[in-house]
């Protein structure tokens, strides 16, 4: 079976026209590549093209992120090395959100803390069975360390997502505003159970990935603008952003990150809700130092 390759990312062509908040963190990001240094998985479902963190720094600098969250992208499945490499190196303080195996022992947790992690992910996407175990397996150990377990999953297509975040113990993060197709609307029983979790400050969500679920073809992505304003009704201290950057495998033409950025400073014009979006729920999650001289 051939396996597609991804478009790349834009080069990075402004600053923003809404300037970001001082301490502003990027909370869903990928670094791939090169292949000859880091091989990908044989089973993935994409292959991207080079995305350098030296590529990610010169985005950072000039949207102006100050810190940033990598996560671990599927092509490299639980060969975490990437992730961590590029944290390591990187001059923008960063944490790290892993995938991990379900037995995965204290002493590789602690060493992974360490270096700054603080979450697993689960694909919901593909195999949510397995991973809904894999979930439960995993939720007493990431426990005893603070951390989070963060989905990637559609919740329109989840049952009982309310009994089963509650069953976790442990803070529940969803990608990319739950990832429900703008087509099915805020009414969505399972966006509205997402809404009930959020209300609660028992799940988080990331606003981002907005053109992975729009029926639209190119930024403002404004399908999708009902869902955030949703989000931040039932409560704004459970969100985060993120630019997804370098937006692999996406069903629409390859946006301008500047645009993006523009897109949610035009959503979110409050300053004090976008401080708390960008600035102050990110270090509660992720347990970033509080951003000095605010």
């Amino acid at each position: 079976m051939t396996i597609p390759v991804c478009a790349a990312a834009r080069p990075v062509s402004r600053a923003p026209r809404v300037a970001l908040p001082p301490g502003s963190v990027d909370c869903h990001f990928h670094v791939f590549g090169p292949a000859s240094a880091w091989p990908y998985a044989a089973g993935r479902s994409y292959t991207p093209p080079d995305a350098t963190l030296a590529d990610y720094e010169q985005l950072a600098a000039t949207l102006g992120i100050a810190r940033a969250v990598i996560v671990q992208p599927s092509p490299y499945g639980m060969d975490n090395r990437r992730s961590l490499d590029a944290m390591a190196k990187s001059r923008v303080p960063m944490r790290a959100v892993l995938v991990v195996e379900p037995d995965i022992g204290a002493t590789e947790l602690d060493a992974y803390h360490q270096l700054g992690a603080r979450g697993v992910r689960l694909n919901l996407l593909f195999g949510a069975g397995l991973a809904l175990d894999t979930a439960h397996a995993l939720a007493p150990r990431l426990r005893e360390h603070g951390w989070h377990l963060q989905f990637l999953a559609d919740v329109s297509t989840l049952d009982d997502l309310s009994g089963f975040v509650a069953r976790l113990g442990v803070p529940a993060v969803f990608d990319h505003l739950g990832h429900v197709p703008a087509g099915k609307g805020v009414d969505d029983p399972g966006f509205r159970e997402l809404l009930a979790l959020v209300r609660e400050g028992l799940a988080w969500v990331k606003l981002s990935g907005t053109y992975r679920s729009t029926a639209l073809t190119a930024t403002p992505y404004r399908d999708t603008r009902p869902f955030v304003d949703a989000l931040i009704d039932a409560n704004p201290r459970q969100l985060v952003w993120g630019t997804d950057w370098p937006h692999p495998s996406i069903p629409v033409a390859m946006p301008d990150d500047a645009d993006l950025v523009d897109q949610f400073g035009e959503w979110v014009v409050d300053e004090s809700l976008r401080r708390a979006i960008l600035v102050d729920n990110p270090e509660r999650l992720y347990g970033f130092e509080p951003w000095m001289g605010r």
